[in-house]
Formats: structure tokens, C-alpha cells, sequence
């Protein structure tokens, strides 16, 4: 018996010793296959874009050992360089650009990844990102594993960087596989890059409906423009420019062709900083080397430029490119972009608050909205008034080619513009509505209801409705040069007694549907209008009024995606449209003409009001 015991008492830490082990390697399999931080490749989830938002400079780094091949160029910066285009990038420089935007703003990280950039792949251009933020911090040496840098960059032992890896908190890979099984389009705080390039995915702020009201709009629904963050102290100004300069003679010995950026900050956060520490390190950078200088504009003195005080649109990176590569059908304004050299002068920041003062680069434009012409609706006569009431009061129809024009190219619109939108797709808009268009030479958008076009009869049902003219007599409508067609959808405008429930409300999901399923449903509706509509219009339609006015970031990115340049809600108020913003055309704002009931007289009264 006692025997027995003494072998039980030496099994027991031979028991613990080997759970722990166990333990152990299953912590360390864990870390290892799921891969959070993209260290070991990640070549079985191959989850990269959250690898990238976890640590981006691991995460990159192993993407680009995989896959550097399919580029020879890249960006380099901090956050702001994530919003350079990349498609706009590869056409202006004929290359393949790669985005290294870093969660740093490190100019000696930055360094250390052009050093290997270049000594191991293929680098035909480097456009290098910079900002005064630059010159106030540099990496502590103890890093996290949120921060660390590859041990091929940094020389740090290979063992103790994989091995802080492995035994790194588990829970960064449970997050991992958590946020797998809830993945969405929508890009989230988890998922913060794309992959593919490198970029930050701004999908969802480049849908974003910033055009609704006007600047004091924007900055109530935005408090991170009036809440601003504390400038950073320039202690690290001399490093940064050191840096550049060890770039800058790298890039020169290898022959690759350098190209710095000095972008743009909101300029009341650049006003933040102390003048002189500004002077000071923009004089530094133009000594070291030419540069393009974004910094003080008129484009810094509006927020909307921005999606954060410190990081521009990609708007505005392609407004950049089209100065660097002097592209005059990309709009910009005549003072953004200089190229400076160490003899040149800046504007100062007073004298680029300055520039925005006077300069007419928004609009505000009213889209009315109508349906069906008739007693009970909105009658002949009354759109005539309507129409007669506009004309004496100077106003001037556009279409939205007009205001895609005005914001893409700086084309300018008339002194008083409004565009007038029919639904539907009713025989009444061709009977009643042309004749009064050609009488005040007023142009109009009319949206179509796919499977209604030439119908007289609900699809399916076979009741009775008001009769919708034929795809051929839309193409006679876009003939006459008033009017152009526009999708109301194929079949998202389901109606309550018609439908069989559940009903989808608009283009929105249907409770319980499946993101998956829903992209199918919104992208086959796409496709079927094309196929019933544009053959008979020849040509793409690109525009969309959303049924009852109702939609989604969702729905947004898709249509995007599908090619729509410009959507229309029903929600009742003036646009303000910003040159240089395409966001300025999504989600646009409609007054319902219909369900107010307006004289002449009222809707001169309803669009001065507003």
C-alpha cells in the first residue's frame, strides 16, 4: 500500500508537468495556425486584412513576402498614405503599386522598410508620405505585438520574434476566429486594410452621404473636426529628416525614382501647431529634397476633404496625382500642389485659411420629385406652374451627368440649378410631362421600375396598374435630349397587398437574410434591369433613385460597386455638392412634390426657405 502511494506521489508532478506541456503546445498551435498578427504567413486562414489592422507592419511584411512579385512600386507613410489610390497611382506612374501605409508615424520604421524594399524586391517608384505629425514621434524599443517590427527589419534574434508570437495572449487569436464567423463587406475596426493593396478600405466613408445639408451639418454629426486632438511636439524633428535623407540616398543609389509628399492636415489641427515648428520642418524636408508641397490650400480649410483631421480622402489623393501629373480633367484647386525646392517660399498658414474666402468650390442644388401626372397626383397643369414658376424665378434644370461634371471636373453649374426627377417610369411622364418639359426646355431624370417597363398589369398578379411606358419609348424620351433614364431597381419596390410577405422594405435586407444571400439579391436585380433596359437605351445607366427613399451603408457599397455614380433618397432638403467629392452625389436628399401639394408660388417659397 505504501508503495503504491509513493508511486502516485511521484506520478503527480510528472502528470502536472506533462498537462502543462500540453497545455502549452496547444497555446502555442493556437498562435500559430490562426495567425493574428500575420508573423507565420498565414497560409491556412490567409485572413490578412485583419492581420493588417492587428499589427500592419508583421502583417505587410509577411504579405509582401509572398507576394511582392506582383508589384514594383509602392506608398510609403504613416495612417494618411493608406488613402493614395492605388488604381489611380498605377495609371499615373504606368506601375504596380503597393500601399505600405504604417500604424506608425516612425519615419525611422519607414526607412527601415524602404531599406528592404529595396535591397529585396523590385522597386521602380517610391512615393513617400509626409506630415508635420512626423516629426513628433518615434517608436519606443519595447514594443507590443501590436507594434513590433519584423526582426528582419529591426535585427532583433529571429527566436525571441517568433517565440513572442507563439506565446502571445491567446486571446488576440480567439478574437481572430471570432470576427471570421462575423465578417462583413462593411469594412469595421477589425478589418481596417485591403489586402490586396494595401490600402485602408475607406469603402464605407466614401459612400457616406456628406453632401445632405450643409457645412455646419456636417460638423455636428462630425465632432472629431471641433474636438481636436493635441498637436504633436516636433522632439523628434531632427530624426524624421534624417531619415528621409537616408531615402532619399538609398533611393538614388538603386535608381529608383522618389517621389515625396507633403499631404494635406484639416487646417485648423495644422494650426494647432506652433508656426515656427511648422517653417521649421517643412525648411528641413525642402533641404533634404524636392517635394510636393499639399499643405496649405483651401482644400485643408474644409473638413469634408478629410475623413479624419489627419488623413485626406482618396478624393483628394486623386486630386494630388492629377497636380503631380498636371491632369486638368481631374478638378483642383489653382493654388493646390506646389513643388518646392530648398530655395522656395510657403504660404503661410494665415495665408491658406485665407484662400477659401470668396472662392465658390459648393453648390446647393434642390431635386424635386414626382410620379405619376394626373388630377389625384400632381396634374399637368400644376408641373406646368411649377415649371413657369422656376423659369421666371431663374432657375436653371441640370441632370446629374451636369453635377458629376461640377464635382469630378470643376465644370460649374448655373447660378441657380434644380434637377427635376419623375419615378416609376409612368406612360404619363411621355403623354403630359414631355410636352411641358419641351415648352420651358427643362431637362429631367426619369427612374425606371425594371420589371414595370411597357407593363400595364402588377408582375405576377396580373392587376390592374398604371400603365408604364416601353424601354424603346425610353429611348425616344433620352432622344429629345430633356430627359434621361435612371434605374428605380428591377424588383426592390415591393408592395404591401401585391407582394407576398414578408415584403423587402426598399433595398434594404428582409429580417433574417443573410448578408451573402442579400448581395446575391441586389447584385442579380442589377443585372436583370441592365439586361431589360440598356440594350434599348445603348448604353450603361449609372444612376439610381432608391424605392421609398430608404437604404443602407450596405446598399451603398454595392451599387458603387456596380457602377452607380449617383443615388437619391426621399428625405425632404437641399444638397451642398464640393468639388472634388464624389461622396457629394450618394444618398442625395429629395423633396417629395407630391405629398406637399405646393403652388408655384409655394415651392419658390419651399427652395428659398431651405
Amino acid at each position: 500500500m505504501e508503495r503504491k502511494k509513493g508511486r502516485a506521489r511521484r506520478r503527480g508532478p510528472i502528470i502536472a508537468a506533462g498537462a502543462l506541456a500540453a497545455c502549452l503546445m496547444c497555446w502555442m498551435l493556437l498562435n500559430l495556425i490562426v495567425d493574428p498578427f500575420g508573423v507565420f504567413g498565414d497560409r491556412l486562414l490567409g485572413q490578412w486584412s485583419y492581420d493588417m489592422t492587428n499589427n500592419a507592419r508583421t502583417a505587410k511584411f509577411s504579405y509582401l513576402e509572398q507576394h511582392h512579385g506582383e508589384f514594383d512600386s509602392y506608398v510609403l507613410g504613416g495612417p494618411a498614405a493608406g488613402a493614395w489610390p492605388t488604381q489611380a497611382l498605377d495609371a499615373y506612374f504606368d506601375a504596380r503599386f503597393y500601399n505600405l501605409s504604417l500604424r506608425t508615424m516612425d519615419m525611422g520604421d519607414m526607412e527601415r522598410f524602404a531599406r528592404w524594399l529595396v535591397e529585396h524586391y523590385e522597386v521602380k517608384n517610391l512615393l513617400l508620405t509626409v506630415t508635420v505629425e512626423n516629426g513628433g514621434a518615434r517608436a519606443g524599443e519595447d514594443r507590443a505585438v501590436t507594434e513590433a517590427m519584423p526582426y528582419q527589419l529591426d535585427g532583433s534574434s529571429p527566436l525571441a520574434y517568433y517565440a513572442r508570437y507563439l506565446f502571445a495572449n491567446a486571446g488576440h487569436s480567439f478574437r481572430k476566429l471570432k470576427w471570421m464567423g462575423e465578417d462583413s463587406l462593411l469594412p469595421g475596426p477589425q478589418d481596417w486594410y485591403d489586402p490586396a493593396t494595401g490600402a485602408i478600405d475607406y469603402s464605407g466613408e466614401d459612400v457616406e452621404a456628406i453632401g445632405a445639408g450643409d457645412l455646419e451639418d456636417y460638423l455636428a454629426l462630425h465632432p472629431e473636426f471641433t474636438d481636436l486632438p493635441a498637436p504633436w511636439t516636433q522632439q523628434w524633428q531632427r530624426e524624421c529628416i534624417a531619415s528621409i535623407a537616408a531615402i532619399r540616398d538609398l533611393c538614388e543609389q538603386a535608381g529608383v525614382n522618389l517621389v515625396v509628399a507633403a499631404v494635406p492636415l484639416y487646417g485648423d489641427y495644422l494650426a494647432r501647431y506652433p508656426q515656427k515648428e511648422v517653417e521649421d520642418f517643412f525648411t528641413a524636408l525642402g533641404r533634404v529634397t524636392p517635394y510636393w508641397d499639399f499643405t496649405s490650400s483651401s482644400v485643408s480649410q474644409d473638413p469634408r476633404y478629410f475623413y479624419t483631421p489627419s488623413c485626406f480622402r482618396t478624393a483628394v489623393g486623386e486630386m494630388m496625382l492629377a497636380r503631380m501629373f498636371d491632369d486638368s480633367s481631374v478638378y483642383c484647386p489653382e493654388e493646390f500642389g506646389v513643388y518646392r525646392t530648398a530655395d522656395s517660399g510657403r504660404a503661410s498658414l494665415t495665408q491658406a485659411a485665407a484662400l477659401k474666402e470668396g472662392r465658390s468650390y459648393t453648390a446647393r442644388v434642390p431635386i424635386l420629385m414626382y410620379h405619376h401626372l394626373s388630377e389625384t397626383t400632381v396634374s399637368g397643369d400644376r408641373l406646368d406652374e411649377h415649371l413657369a414658376a422656376l423659369t421666371e424665378a431663374g432657375y436653371t434644370s441640370v441632370t446629374m451627368a451636369d453635377l458629376r461634371a461640377y464635382v469630378e471636373k470643376g465644370v460649374e453649374l448655373p447660378d441657380r440649378p434644380v434637377v427635376i426627377t419623375f419615378d416609376d417610369g409612368y406612360a404619363s411622364n411621355l403623354e403630359i410631362g414631355l410636352p411641358i418639359l419641351e415648352k420651358y426646355q427643362m431637362k429631367a431624370t426619369i427612374y425606371v421600375i425594371g420589371c414595370s417597363v411597357g407593363k400595364d398589369t402588377y408582375k405576377d398578379t396580373g392587376q390592374a396598374m398604371t400603365p408604364h411606358f416601353t424601354a424603346e419609348q425610353a429611348r425616344a424620351l433620352e432622344d429629345t435630349g430633356l430627359v434621361t433614364i435612371g434605374s428605380h431597381g428591377y424588383d426592390i419596390h415591393e408592395v404591401e397587398g401585391r407582394d407576398p410577405d414578408p415584403i423587402r422594405h426598399g433595398v434594404l435586407q428582409r429580417e433574417g437574410e443573410s448578408e451573402k444571400d442579400y448581395i446575391a439579391f441586389l447584385q442579380g436585380d442589377c443585372a436583370r434591369f441592365r439586361e431589360v433596359v440598356e440594350p434599348a437605351l445603348g448604353r450603361k445607366v449609372d444612376i439610381l433613385a432608391y424605392p421609398y427613399g430608404q437604404c443602407s451603408p450596405l446598399s451603398e457599397i454595392l451599387l458603387a460597386r456596380e457602377g452607380f455614380y449617383a443615388t437619391v433618397t426621399t428625405i425632404p432638403g437641399v444638397n451642398t455638392l464640393v468639388k472634388g467629392l464624389p461622396q457629394t452625389l450618394r444618398a442625395m436628399d429629395r423633396f417629395d412634390i407630391e405629398a406637399m401639394d405646393l403652388t408655384g408660388e409655394e415651392l419658390l417659397e419651399l427652395l428659398e426657405k431651405d
